[in-house]
């Protein structure tokens, strides 16, 4: 049996693991590893993507950079998800203030050195990110529109650490990374929907607040429509092998999605549309694997 001093050390564990959403930081690694091997790299042996200790550094830089913006931002934001989310943030309270910097500090100092590994231009890439995720979560994340914009930048900035080391600028991957933009800019919109709560608490100038949730689903429409442009043009104009069925998919659920939005008027409702964008999300990231399915067998057998 754990005794109660162990027991609320595991507590504390899981809860730095909810504060700095461990499982969102695994999926960002995937990605970045999927597209260096799939997309960005599909000419260089398997092995040597992998083993790559330069691409490492960056992926695990990102990884630091992003666990240690969970971490401020759920700093400036404790009392705000007090009326939210009620019962993750009484999970999240384990871990007091002061420990949540400390913590925040020695991952972006991590993050910081493991770039200086790769290359001088990756330590003033990664302090920027680091900058400006600090500037979204004490500043910019309260500014309609705005915020919601650099939000949905600063949550695909990863990918371009990749993208600029492998120096791989083909449109396609453009076009690619417009698709998921739109469709995190989108989800930053319903998060917004859900918060309404805490975000009038607190002052929070987000276009739900400001100009009432009509405008805010129109502009959420407007958003998914825009979605459903780089998505046919991946099917059309660019060879991205099975994954068509992919976007194929992803069309029908954003009409679904449009469908259900403008029944939905309870944060209940707002929280399966945001399942829906996440769950959009996280099978396009593994359906990377259908870009190229004999080059996936020839490396996996």
């Amino acid at each position: 049996m754990l005794s109660r001093k162990n027991k609320l050390l595991l507590l504390k564990l899981l809860s730095l693991f909810s504060i700095v959403r461990g499982y969102n930081v695994l999926m960002i690694v995937i990605a970045q590893y999927l597209a260096s091997i799939y997309i960005l790299a599909p000419d260089l042996p398997l092995r040597e993507v992998v083993f790559d200790l330069r691409l490492f550094a960056l992926v695990l830089a990102s990884s630091l950079v992003i666990a240690g913006g969970y971490i401020i931002n759920s700093f400036y934001d404790s009392e705000k998800d007090l009326i939210n989310k009620p019962r993750k943030s009484m999970l999240d309270r384990l871990v007091s203030q002061r420990t949540k910097l400390s913590t925040y500090f020695v991952l972006n100092f991590l993050a910081v050195l493991f770039a200086s590994y790769v290359s001088f231009k990756a330590v003033l890439f990664f302090s920027g990110y680091i900058f400006g995720i600090w500037l979204y979560s004490h500043k910019l994340k309260k500014i309609a529109f705005f915020g919601n914009l650099v939000s949905a930048f600063l949550a695909i900035t990863p990918f371009f650490a990749v993208f600029v080391y492998y120096k791989n600028f083909e449109t396609v991957i453009f076009v690619h990374a417009m698709f998921l933009f739109l469709l995190i800019l989108a989800r930053e919109l319903i998060k917004d929907m859900e918060n309404i709560a805490g975000d009038l608490a607190l002052n929070y100038k987000t276009i739900p607040i400001l100009y009432g949730t009509k405008y805010a689903k129109a502009y959420i429409t407007l958003l998914i429509l825009l979605t459903l442009v780089p998505a046919i043009l991946l099917i059309r104009s660019f060879d991205v092998g099975y994954m068509y069925l992919y976007f194929y998919a992803s069309i029908v659920l954003l009409i679904i999605f449009l469908i259900l939005l403008w029944r939905s008027s309870t944060k209940k409702h707002y929280v399966w549309l945001h399942n829906i964008l996440k769950f959009i999300i996280i099978v396009g990231l593994f359906s990377i694997l259908l870009i190229n399915v004999d080059l996936v067998l020839n490396r996996i057998l």
